[in-house]
């Protein structure tokens, strides 16, 4: 699929939007008869998509775009976003991101305020003025998979393990299973080889942490790839080696301001295509579980139009 090429526009249609009523536990819930009412005074039709599962509000999302609809706003956290960036990727459909979620990193690293009914203002000025502005997204390929866009960050080391973990776990509920998780997989810990072909260029080494940053920030802000910019057309790559179990928890930390990159077991790469291979390794996208290794990441500039 190729970048979007369309001038500044947003094509005539109804808004759609996508709301995941049980972001950020709840929280935001009460916010959405606002955020619809806010929208509605850009001067278009206002859709609320209805979806019970992740797999509904994907195909509900594609089927708004196939049926006309002028842009797509999504109400929720990373999760959700990355939902609807699937039908909105490479067309000419705006989409704007409502931080209303645990985790909002793909809306705050493209501009957008971190307060939702902000967010919706930004977004509905945009609509009324007929106004977009592009971005990258990154392309995830696998032989026998369909494509599958993400806007922030691949995880495929330590941080995409405890998300298997704790995915696999029935108990605790909540944040304690992932905490849980971090500790099993703490006693676990072990680097591992990896194979990273950087545009054609191949690098081996044995890794605990590794990330493909689109954008900067995963996980609610932690700055894994605080130097990626989802405008330059490139994927930064942050690789941190043999870490012990005792270097990863003082490391840790520093991500949340970006500066474990200066740490001398973290090596940073930036490249336009990254093949990158591991044995027993899932990778997660947008906190979204995604596709077994080996894959395939690709930038693709301008993918997406923001109502910004």
């Amino acid at each position: 699929m190729l970048a979007v090429t369309a001038p500044d526009h947003v094509p005539p249609g109804p808004v759609a939007v996508l709301a995941n009523p049980t972001a950020a536990r709840g929280r935001h819930r009460g916010l959405l008869p606002e955020v619809l009412a806010r929208l509605g005074a850009a001067g278009r039709p206002v859709e609320l998509l209805r979806a019970r599962t992740a797999g509904e509000a994907e195909a509900a999302c594609h089927a708004a775009v196939a049926g006309g609809a002028g842009a797509l706003v999504s109400v929720g956290g990373d999760g959700t976003v990355h939902r609807a960036v699937q039908a909105v990727a490479g067309t000419a459909v705006p989409f704007g991101p409502v931080p209303a979620g645990t985790g909002n990193d793909f809306a705050v690293d493209t501009g957008y305020p971190a307060d939702p009914l902000a967010a919706v203002d930004v977004i509905a000025a945009a609509l009324a003025a007929g106004r977009t502005r592009p971005v990258d997204l990154a392309r995830l390929s696998r032989p026998g998979d369909d494509d599958r866009w993400f806007g922030a960050v691949l995880a495929a080391g330590f941080d995409a393990i405890v998300n298997e973990r704790a995915n696999r776990m029935r108990w605790p509920r909540g944040r304690r299973r992932y905490d849980l998780a971090i500790l099993v997989e703490l006693a676990r810990l072990r680097p591992r080889r990896y194979r990273l072909t950087l545009d054609g260029e191949p690098h081996e080494m044995d890794a605990v942490l590794v990330a493909v940053g689109n954008a900067a920030s995963y996980g609610g802000g932690m700055r894994i790839c605080p130097d990626a910019d989802p405008t330059d057309g490139l994927l930064d790559v942050v690789v941190g080696g043999r870490f012990d179990r005792r270097t990863l928890m003082r490391v840790k930390p520093r991500i949340y301001r970006g500066t474990h990159v200066t740490h001398p077991l973290v090596r940073t790469y930036r490249a336009r295509t990254v093949e990158l291979v591991a044995d027993g390794i899932t990778t997660y996208v947008d906190g979204e579980r995604a596709f077994p290794l080996p894959v395939t990441v690709t930038a693709v500039p301008a993918a997406l139009r923001l109502l910004r």
